[in-house]
């Protein structure tokens, strides 16, 4: 049975007072965190955004890089997701539910269809083989696997093979990079996360983050593994409120 927004969130909150409160978390961004990849959206429902780089210059401070460019997220807006911030109170991201996961959240591989890729992340070729888990109750759930090492049958029912040229005849998935949303890969509480290539700037995702191909190439291109680039994505009253506990940068006006 699927776990409602109601006790997924209440089960967070329990489990935040049992560790003490959520200032027992770490904070978020430390001074390692060299590169932000900030998202913001006009609200909760909204399917477009803004993407802006920021990256820290000699005297710790945010400088940002370049200008902003245009995103779609999930078809349903936003929800609270599992990251590296504290639980918060509200609604809560769950599988199925359309909603790309709010937050902050480490970045890790870039992938793509291609043999490689101008990026200073690690990167992954995809093949036909190599899946992302979203099937609630699979022992991968969450999780990358390839079927030479898990067999077919552990990724039947998952909708997210990394090959969509060859699954779903589309390119979305022709370069992404892994947005580490879940990382404990609790059942039910969201899958298969990235950012990647979109349909069209009014198109939305089943909750990734998604830009225009020359925009991805930008973004890869900068991030560098060295730097330990984070990701937030937030709506613009939610970042304003949490800007100066999370030490985020001030955003245009």
């Amino acid at each position: 049975m699927a776990m409602n927004n109601t006790l997924l969130s209440l089960l967070l909150l329990i489990s935040t007072l049992m560790s003490g409160g959520a200032a027992s978390k770490p904070q978020p961004i430390m001074l390692n965190n060299q590169q932000l990849v900030v998202v913001v959206t006009d609200s909760w429902t909204d399917i477009q955004g803004d993407m802006l780089l920021f990256e820290r210059s000699e005297q710790k401070r945010w400088q940002r890089v370049g200008e902003p460019s245009a995103v779609v997220i999930g078809r349903t807006g936003l929800a609270w997701g599992l990251g590296l911030h504290p639980a918060q109170p509200g609604q809560q991201k769950v599988e199925g539910d359309g909603k790309a996961p709010a937050g902050i959240f480490a970045l890790g591989e870039a992938f793509g269809y291609l043999p490689s890729l101008k990026t200073g992340l690690e990167y992954q070729a995809m093949d036909a083989g190599d899946y992302c888990i979203d099937v609630k109750g699979s022992p991968y759930y969450n999780q990358m696997v390839n079927t030479r090492e898990v067999g077919s049958q552990a990724v039947e029912g998952s909708s997210e093979a990394m090959r969509r040229d060859i699954h779903s005849q589309d390119e979305l998935y022709k370069k992404g990079v892994i947005v580490a949303h879940n990382p404990d890969n609790i059942d039910g509480a969201g899958s298969c996360i990235f950012m990647h290539l979109w349909r069209a700037a009014d198109k939305p995702t089943a909750g990734c983050t998604a830009m225009d191909e020359a925009d991805m190439d930008r973004l890869l291109a900068w991030l560098d593994k060295r730097k330990h680039p984070l990701m937030v994505i937030l709506p613009r009253v939610e970042y304003a409120l949490k800007r100066a506990h999370w030490q985020l940068p001030a955003l245009p006006r």
